[in-house]
């Protein structure tokens, strides 16, 4: 499950990681966990009949959620932009309805994770950063996701860029995600008289070939890259993978990341660093999320316990 800022999309994978069926809809993240969860509830239902299965073929759930969460109980902390999500029981309840364990995590983890397991399955060390409307990392080390203490690594969009003032909706200015985040400029370019109000439209106008359009991804590359630059030097990964809403305008939004990161990180950790966009697009966050559910249902505890006979 891909619970976005404005989206939900609802995959059904074997246990194999074959999609035998997908749902897409329009939904608002802020309408509230009782309204969004029960949409997705009534999606599995809908997916378990196409798919010529019954609840009972469910072995576990994985959901990216687009906030912070804390991954030992599964609750979202704080989120901005999830209203009453705070320290909502999203496990509990998946597990009441459906029976099974539900594991949730930031969307940006499930992400990494898939890009990972997918698309560089050689790459043991992995930062994946996504540029949507906001901006985060996942960050893969010797092929394990790496969630922190509490399970909020990898929160890079308000990390301080350089001497900038752009007010940040966290309190603080000069943020990542102020700079270089999505709806940062949709709002600039609509300050300059253009229909833009989110990244779908820097988008739409980077590809119409609007000049102010791509001048301004390309500086939000380099911002992005003045950041990453350091936590190449810092992690010493193997691969970095861009992702999000505006990797769809790779080659404007590449050309700024390459640019700072080849310039202000070390030699040595650039020497062999491969900087490419997702290869599992839109799709990212779902098949993360049912990777998450697959490894949890083959691991050796759970597979005891289905022997044993319990299912949870």
């Amino acid at each position: 499950m891909d619970l976005g800022a404005s989206h939900c999309r609802v995959a059904l994978l074997d246990i194999g990681g074959a999609t035998l069926a997908t749902q897409e809809n329009p939904l608002a993240i802020g309408d509230g966990p009782d309204s969004v969860l029960r949409h997705v509830e009534r999606t599995v239902h809908a997916l378990l009949e196409e798919a010529g299965r019954t609840p009972r073929a469910l072995k576990a759930i994985g959901v990216g959620v687009p906030g912070p969460v804390e991954f030992s109980t599964g609750r979202p902390v704080d989120p901005p932009i999830m209203p009453g999500w705070h320290q909502y029981p999203i496990p509990e309840f998946f597990a009441a309805r459906f029976g099974v364990r539900a594991l949730v995590d930031n969307d940006v983890n499930v992400m990494a994770l898939a890009e990972q397991r997918r698309a560089f399955p050689d790459c043991r060390y992995l930062l994946y950063i996504k540029v949507g409307t906001g901006i985060g990392c996942g960050i893969v080390s010797d092929g394990r996701l790496h969630r922190g203490a509490q399970g909020c690594a990898g929160d890079i969009g308000h990390i301080r860029v350089a001497e900038l003032d752009e007010p940040c909706r966290c309190g603080n200015s000069g943020c990542l995600e102020a700079v270089a985040g999505g709806a940062s400029l949709a709002a600039k370019l609509a300050g300059l008289g253009l229909d833009a109000t989110s990244g779908s439209d820097v988008v739409r106008l980077v590809k119409s070939g609007n000049r102010e359009a791509v001048l301004m991804v390309r500086e939000a590359g380099r911002a992005v890259g003045e950041v990453l630059a350091g936590l190449v030097n810092f992690f010493n990964p193997d691969t970095v993978v861009m992702g999000g809403a505006l990797a769809a305008v790779h080659d404007q939004l590449l050309a700024g990341v390459r640019e700072a990161v080849y310039r202000r990180s070390h030699p040595l950790a650039t020497q062999l660093l491969r900087i490419e966009p997702s290869r599992t697009g839109e799709n990212a966050a779902a098949v993360g999320a049912g990777i998450l559910a697959i490894e949890h249902a083959l691991s050796p505890g759970q597979v005891d316990r289905e022997v044993a006979g319990g299912r949870r």
